[in-house]
């Protein structure tokens, strides 16, 4: 198997993967207990595919009898690096590093898929299953157990050489590998950044994240309005959060390494403008279009309104004027109160008697409410 592995893994670097490893598959009954539990405490939230073939996520044999090994690989993006400026002052939003540039799930499968190619050359009739994001397979898990690195505090995998600013891709295979050298070492030590400096305390000791708390959940993830007490605490995220990654000192070189991309940080006033097509238009070949228009739109305008400027609220009071998604003039609604003012209370004012949604109706009462305490 050692021509076979190191076919694979120059594949894997023509492709421009940073990291190959391999392992026997076997059940990761260690994570059995703990999954179970995680989903009996409600933790998925919205996200319930997350629930369904638990036992193929513990034991991916289940997925076809001759499957053995799994090739564990690691592809690079590139770490954040905004412009320094005053997103207040400038309405200007931020956006995780890994949504920039095409899906990653399209262009990390087709390069996995190249890689599975070359190991059916390697090994005449291998089967391959390829993964990325994409089905009942614990990626980090595998990704341990073929030395790609260890669990952090922040629950990503990190490498020491690295960091934690890559994919993971699996090829699951019925090739028998087996791992190079021991298992990865932790070395988080007593570092507690990731848990001190998460804006939402999603993150807490034993390597546990609670998503319904996590502002990259929020913004992606969840579907309907979201929790007033967690709209201040989204700062200028509308999308994902790189928090935990940037404060982690395995990424410090990395990050300092990056160039400043102004991409990071979009105009809110542009994004609140989007209508279906200029969305689909910006957005729809990246991972943002997951949070779909109306989804982005709602967390622009609580960005909006957490800036605390009043250059926002024209913006904001024409959203809810106009915007045909109600969980956006929702949102926009709740931002004006936020900032108050007369203003304020003109625009609410001006919409109230006319608005049929009863979650908007909610909404702008709670803002005139704000508005005028």
């Amino acid at each position: 198997m050692r021509d076979a592995e190191e076919k694979v893994a120059r594949a894997a670097q023509e492709q421009g993967f940073i990291l190959t490893g391999f392992a026997p598959l076997r059940s990761l009954d260690e994570r059995r207990d703990f999954f179970n539990r995680w989903l009996a405490e409600g933790r998925p939230a919205d996200m319930t595919w997350l629930a369904r073939e638990p036992e193929r996520r513990v034991d991916p044999r289940t997925l076809h009898p001759r499957l053995r090994s799994v090739v564990s690989l690691a592809y690079p993006y590139t770490p954040p690096r905004p412009p320094a400026l005053d997103w207040r002052a400038e309405l200007r939003g931020r956006i995780a590093a890994y949504a920039l540039g095409p899906d990653y799930h399209d262009v990390v499968l087709r390069k996995a898929r190249l890689v599975a190619d070359a190991l059916a050359v390697a090994i005449p009739g291998a089967l391959s299953r390829v993964y990325v994001d994409t089905g009942p397979v614990f990626e980090r898990e595998w990704a341990a157990e073929a030395r790609l690195g260890w669990f952090g505090r922040n629950t990503n995998l990190l490498n020491r050489y690295h960091g934690s600013y890559f994919f993971l891709a699996e090829i699951l295979t019925d090739v028998e590998f087996e791992p190079a050298g021991e298992p990865y070492r932790e070395h988080c030590g007593t570092c507690r950044r990731c848990l001190d400096l998460c804006p939402t305390g999603a993150l807490t000791d034993g390597y546990r994240l609670e998503p319904r708390l996590c502002i990259s959940y929020l913004t992606i993830e969840h579907r309907g309005p979201l929790p007033l007490a967690m709209r201040p605490r989204l700062g200028n995220w509308i999308f994902g959060c790189d928090v935990c990654q940037e404060v982690c000192p395995w990424n410090d070189d990395h990050t300092r390494a990056a160039r400043i991309n102004d991409a990071l940080m979009p105009s809110l006033t542009e994004l609140m403008s989007l209508d279906d097509d200029g969305f689909r238009t910006r957005f729809g070949r990246s991972a943002v279009k997951r949070t779909k228009r109306r989804g982005l739109l709602r967390n622009v305008a609580v960005v909006l309104g957490n800036s605390g400027n009043p250059g926002a609220i024209p913006i904001l009071a024409r959203a809810l004027a106009g915007e045909p998604e109600a969980l956006v003039r929702s949102h926009a609604a709740w931002a004006l109160g936020e900032l108050g003012g007369g203003a304020v209370v003109r625009a609410l004012e001006s919409v109230r008697t006319r608005e049929s949604d009863p979650a908007v109706v909610d909404e702008i009462a709670l803002a005139l409410a704000n508005s005028t305490a």
